[in-house]
């Protein structure tokens, strides 16, 4: 009997996309979750596609003469489980996707298999055909006569453009033969880097010479200056693209090298299990709890609420304990990188080998390794940040996700999936328990466990001897009165002084990266932009250019108005390479660390650093938002926190709950250990309730307070928000797409009498970003089954109109941030 497989294939858009059936030959062994190869559409061009589903045929003899047959099996053994294959279908539904996108989240990035053309010369060809060739035409034939190749590789080598015809030209007219096979990336051990491939007295002369372009000479002098460099270390200081590297390579004046590394990320950690800690009354109570709904083997979802420095990581340590005795998987979320090495420590300390690393800090080699030890059953513990919700742990016992509340949770590109709802699915199809811990969880989870969908647990206490930091609020608009312009009172540098002089430690967070956050002309006030986005570009004084944080744009810095070309240029703004600077001059024999995006862009960068921090080898740690959260150092005793408004004010009904957020946890790195701990909190608005509830640390009047603004103006939890985004190279055309949608979108909603409040279209805060404008519409509804029915049809219809190809759209339900 035939067999039908549901197949989802590559590259389709979503209104076009479905399950594609095809026939599975009789000898090929096919299985749902693995990835196969198929001719698709008139042109029966070849595709990677992944089986859904295979069934028995009814009427071999009407499918035979319909249906295209599967060409071949990636894997012997499918790689996707039956239970992710249910969660990609689900994600596919939730968050309007392609089949083939949903599913492509369940494998690493090594797996992502892909067509390759292998070309060769036709050994039946007629010679004298050779012999009417043109000048390029030859040099493909002359390249293939040696050996076969790609077509990326032939264009390549011999300096073609990648659209262009003459291979296809080649083959059409029977002079070359091309065949189509899958190749897939498995990862490599290494990392590349560069180097000077000259003499060190040529290299002045093509540093003063004519030969090189500008951004050539730049990355040059960089590479030149440090001996050695990775491609991401010279293209930041140079301010230039990889491009550009590769030129100064193929002149012979750089070399690339492979730095090896390997393979296993966190080898240095201590494996040997440590004594578990003797959890206090309150702790232990917290366990009971979660173990009670853990061992109904039914699924079930609890709040871990407990104030900074609690112990939350304890409690559920010990769980992950007892349900390792039921030989059953755990999976523990993490919201950033930054905070897994501390993570991973712990759990090698208690767990050893048994565990895990699943993050995009990784290279492909060591992510594609280490999946490798979960698909196969050596490691049942996952620690890792979003995408690792999607580890192939069959025999699942729980799902942890600490810090629940972080926006990074939420998927800003397709597929749009929130790790805390593919946390539920999987809970709920395996019987697991899943955990949500926090001190400061989001409204809606709050809400959740305050009308009992999830159970509440409370750690009001720190652990130990340690207590909450004393907190001062310092007016920065007294400071300025008294002549003090500095992003740093004297309040909070008394209290540094302090410090330092006592041995302890301090963490100062200032949430803005770079030197100076804008540059502009003080005579005509013309503020200086990124081309590509609408935005002010941030001065970098580390490499000397402005640099745009949205599209990477970078120029050097300015010293004359490009509009009235006056030389009064005001550099102004404090960014954390600022800070950096001004703390050693005020403070000189601190040592001081900061650690932003430009300072953790290398292999294990954060590791590093935190190491660093962590063996006191340094006074002061200043940073971004990196920095705030899940960190415990027990030398810390003062925290800082330098422009507590930054965040208060942005446009999104989210912004004061973030900003709670964000304090409260950085007030919690404070006072950890035995010692007492302070913080200082700068603001120019002290006298605001979300300042004084964070000084406070008072969750549940912040709570109270927000969840009555929510109700009243009608925000999450109580409605669902689905924005629609447009976006386009045409302003025009991109608000025309968004007004037709809009009255589209009312007209079906009447009819089908719907309850929604539909917002006019209006343009994105930031309306340009890498030159494409961006509107969008913002529906307050209930996110149900017949909503994703009505959005995924005007998603076909407007994806089908020809008028609108130029455009692009997307829906996001429940975005952590309104674009």
């Amino acid at each position: 009997m035939a067999r039908i497989a549901s197949v989802a294939v590559e590259g389709t858009l979503f209104h076009f996309d479905k399950p594609y059936s095809y026939l599975v030959p009789q000898l090929l062994n096919a299985l749902p979750g693995a990835r196969v190869v198929i001719p698709f559409g008139r042109g029966e061009k070849t595709r990677i596609g992944i089986i859904l589903t295979i069934e028995n045929a009814t009427d071999e003899e009407s499918i035979n003469k319909k249906l295209k047959s599967l060409l071949s099996v990636i894997d012997i053994k499918p790689l996707i489980l039956s239970e992710l294959l249910e969660l990609a279908m689900w994600i596919r539904a939730q968050t309007f996707c392609t089949l083939f996108e949903a599913c492509r989240l369940m494998l690493p990035a090594g797996l992502n298999a892909r067509i390759i053309t292998t070309y060769s010369i036709n050994p039946d060809a007629p010679k004298e055909a050779f012999l009417m060739l043109t000048s390029d035409e030859k040099r493909i034939t002359d390249m293939l006569s040696k050996k076969s190749l790609t077509r990326e590789k032939l264009l390549e080598v011999l300096g073609l453009d990648k659209e262009n015809g003459l291979v296809d030209g080649l083959t059409l007219h029977g002079l070359l033969l091309c065949e189509e096979g899958t190749s897939q990336y498995d990862g490599e051990a290494s990392v590349r880097m560069v180097h000077i491939n000259i003499e060190s007295e040529d290299v002045a002369s093509y540093l003063e010479g004519a030969e090189l372009t500008k951004k050539q000479k730049s990355a040059l002098k960089t590479v030149f200056e440090t001996g050695s460099a990775t491609v991401k270390e010279v293209c930041y200081y140079s301010g230039v693209t990889s491009a550009i590297v590769t030129a100064l390579v193929k002149k012979n004046i750089l070399c690339f090298y492979e730095h090896k590394i390997y393979r296993n990320p966190y080898k240095n950690l201590v494996k040997s299990a440590e004594t578990p800690p003797e959890l206090s009354n309150e702790q232990q109570r917290s366990f009971d709890s979660l173990l009670v709904q853990y061992n109904t083997g039914k699924a079930a979802a609890a709040l871990l609420f407990g104030v900074t420095g609690s112990g939350k990581t304890q409690v559920f340590m010990k769980l992950i304990a007892r349900v390792r005795e039921d030989k059953k998987g755990v999976i523990v979320l993490v919201p950033e990188i930054s905070l897994t090495p501390q993570a991973v420590s712990r759990f090698y300390a208690r767990f050893g080998a048994d565990v895990a690393v699943l993050h995009s800090g990784l290279s492909v080699g060591e992510r594609l390794d280490e999946w490798q030890r979960v698909f196969s059953g050596s490691a049942n513990i996952v620690v890792g940040t979003r995408s690792a919700i999607f580890a192939p742990i069959n025999n699942l016992g729980a799902i942890i996700i600490d810090e629940e509340q972080e926006h990074t949770y939420k998927s800003e590109s397709s597929p749009r999936y929130h790790a805390r709802d593919a946390a539920r699915f999987r809970c709920a199809k395996s019987g697991a328990l899943l955990v949500f811990a926090s001190a400061t969880p989001s409204v809606e989870s709050f809400y959740a466990a305050k009308t009992d969908r999830y159970s509440l647990t409370r750690l009001d206490e720190r652990f130990g001897q340690a207590v909450l930091p004393q907190v001062i609020t310092v007016d920065m608009k007294t400071e300025l009165s008294a002549g003090n312009d500095s992003p740093i009172s004297s309040i909070l540098l008394e209290e540094l002084h302090k410090n330092i002089e006592r041995g302890e430690q301090s963490i100062l967070l200032l949430n803005r990266r770079g030197y100076n956050t804008f540059v502009s002309c003080v005579q005509c006030g013309n503020v200086i932009s990124c081309p590509n986005c609408s935005i002010s570009m941030t001065y970098h004084q580390a490499n000397g250019r402005l640099m745009c944080h949205y599209c990477g744009y970078s120029v050097e810095g300015i010293k004359k108005c490009p509009v009235c070309e006056s030389h009064f240029m005001r550099y102004a703004g404090n960014g954390t390479q600022k800070a950096e600077q001004l703390l050693s001059e005020l403070l000189p024999d601190a040592k001081i660390l900061r650690m932003d995006t430009d300072t953790t862009t290398g292999k294990y960068a954060h590791e590093k650093l935190l190491r660093q921090f962590d063996e006191e080898k340094y006074d002061i740690l200043v940073g971004t938002q990196m920095v705030a959260k899940g960190l415990d150092f027990p030398n810390v005793t003062l925290v800082g926190v330098l422009s507590a408004d930054q965040s208060l004010y942005m446009d999104d009904f989210r912004s004061a709950e973030r900003t709670f957020s964000l304090l409260t946890q950085v007030i919690g790195r404070s006072g950890r250990g035995s010692l007492s701990g302070r913080a200082v909190i700068q603001s120019s608005t002290p006298e605001n309730e979300v300042i004084k509830l964070s000084a406070l640390q008072d969750y549940d009047a912040f709570y109270n307070s927000e969840i009555e603004l929510r109700k009243a103006l009608l925000y999450p939890p109580f409605c669902d928000i689905c924005e629609i985004g447009f976006s386009g190279l045409s302003e025009l055309e991109v608000k025309r797409l968004a007004r037709a949608f809009y009255e589209r979108l009312k007209e079906l909603a009447k009819n089908a009498e719907m309850s929604a409040h539909i917002m006019e279209p209006s343009p994105a805060a930031i309306l340009k970003i890498s030159n494409r404008f961006r509107y969008k519409i913002i529906i307050k509804c209930k996110n149900n089954k017949n909503l994703r029915a009505f959005i995924s049809k005007l998603l076909v219809e407007f994806g089908s109109n020809k008028l609108y190809n130029k455009s692009a759209i997307f829906a996001d339900i429940n975005p952590m941030t309104v674009m």
